[in-house]
């Protein structure tokens, strides 16, 4: 396709102007000066086109032509006008009309996807609990999040995202402890997926802290702290709360087995075991979180300055505040947090041994299991061996009183002792041959 500077005509005006266009259309797209500059440059030809037959038909008329010929060219120049004219009009819309295609914002085109709108529990400082609707463009509007911090709390995204994380932002926490996904800001908490266990012992744990019954006295902690350490405290407590419901079963079931195999003792082994499995996988990974939390000293000093006029360096992690007593009590803040950190980690930890002792004495019983079966699976060979050795006996006599159940004359049907003899030499021969079998197994020590 030829460019627009290459375009030339016969009117001079007319070659300025697509040289201008021309020039003007460098930054922009050949594709983009087709569409608006071609029916620009199609209209002022046509212009000059019909200024030309003008200036010749008024020469014709000077001269003296034919009247009726001249107004049959009038009327022909009008109507050419009047087609130019729709023609020009026609162009002007289509440039403008695809003016307004291509001028609609970017935001218009994004309005075809659906955008996420998530359902959640606000909790204020002062206990206020209300239900609302809130979108995902809002919700980073008013927690200065970005959209890959909402990944870590996105419900749809809870099966990717089971590890439990702390994520400290600028003006926001967030929470990911399983069923328990949460916003924690200055003012206020958003809890997602409220109905849930995790939601629920969540709310529990926190409205307490922010309703005391003194109500003369506020909490002691800022909000985010009191936020954060209710929902330690919820995760851990339900993990104890587990802990103290399976250890029972599985004492209980310690004691039973193994000497009473049955399928349902079984079946609660394995079921004890596989809870055993998961919470001793879930303690160790929030165990694990706190580690790395208490280890990164700049994650917790950005805790302590949230909400204040304070910045934290990334390189001496020192903390600069514009007025010197909120570093100081930024610094206290530090201290309480490393010590509460330090107390869930505590529990933690004893949970997640306890979970591991336990979960190592359900494997250490079904070994014992294992090689009670393998005993007894043992003793039903033996026994089965024993059993082909004597049917291999008795083969053997069958075979001779196969031989002499024959219709042939041997000659001992004619004595009375005869049958007596041989019944007894076949007994005693079968007796003979399984005790010689038997001694070669024991001195190969198969039996």
């Amino acid at each position: 396709m030829a460019s627009i500077a290459t375009l030339s005509f016969s009117h001079p005006p007319l070659n300025s102007q697509i040289a201008s266009s021309a020039s003007v259309c460098v930054s922009f797209q050949a594709l983009a000066c087709h569409r608006f500059l071609l029916p620009v440059i199609l209209t002022a030809r046509l212009r000059s086109s019909r200024k030309s037959l003008k200036r010749s038909l008024a020469e014709e008329r000077a001269g003296g032509g034919d009247g009726g010929v001249l107004d049959l060219d009038a009327a022909a120049v009008q109507r050419e006008e009047s087609e130019s004219d729709g023609v020009e009009n026609g162009a002007v819309d289509g440039t403008v009309r695809s003016s307004q295609r291509t001028s609609i914002p970017s935001e218009s085109i994004s309005l075809g996807i659906k955008e996420p709108v998530y359902e959640v529990v606000e909790v204020k400082p002062d206990g206020l609990v209300s239900t609302k609707k809130i979108s995902r463009r809002q919700l980073l509007k008013s927690s200065g999040l970005r959209p890959r911090d909402i990944r870590s709390v996105d419900p749809s995204l809870w099966l990717t995202n089971s590890m439990p994380s702390l994520l400290v932002r600028d003006q926001a926490i967030l929470l990911n402890f399983g069923s328990l996904r949460a916003i924690a800001m200055h003012e206020r908490v958003l809890v997602f997926d409220y109905n849930r266990k995790g939601g629920k012992a969540f709310l529990k744990a926190l409205l307490p802290r922010l309703n005391p019954k003194n109500t003369s006295v506020g909490p002691a902690m800022p909000f985010e702290l009191e936020v954060v350490e209710a929902a330690l405290l919820s995760r851990i407590q339900r993990l104890e709360q587990r802990l103290m419901i399976l250890e029972p079963r599985v004492a209980a079931l310690l004691e039973v087995l193994p000497n009473k195999l049955t399928a349902d003792v079984l079946e609660q082994l394995r079921l004890s075991k596989q809870t055993l499995v998961e919470l001793d996988s879930r303690a160790g990974a929030l165990k694990q979180m706190l580690l790395d939390l208490l280890e990164d000293p700049y994650e917790i000093r950005r805790i302590c300055i949230m909400g204040r006029n304070c910045t934290v360096q990334r390189n001496s992690n020192d903390v600069e505040c514009s007025v010197p007593l909120e570093k100081e009590i930024a610094e206290e803040e530090e201290e309480e947090i490393e010590m509460l950190l330090e107390n869930y980690l505590e529990r933690c930890e004893s949970c997640h041994g306890q979970a591991e002792r336990l979960l190592d004495s359900a494997k250490e019983m079904e070994d014992s299991i294992a090689v009670n079966l393998s005993s007894r699976r043992l003793e039903v060979s033996r026994v089965e061996l024993l059993l082909q050795v004597g049917t291999f006996c008795v083969a053997v006599g069958a075979l001779i009183a196969g031989i002499f159940g024959m219709n042939l004359k041997s000659y001992l049907e004619e004595h009375v002792f005869a049958f007596w003899l041989t019944t007894a030499g076949i007994i005693f021969g079968a007796v003979a041959a399984f005790f010689i079998m038997y001694s070669y197994l024991k001195a190969r020590r198969i039996l």
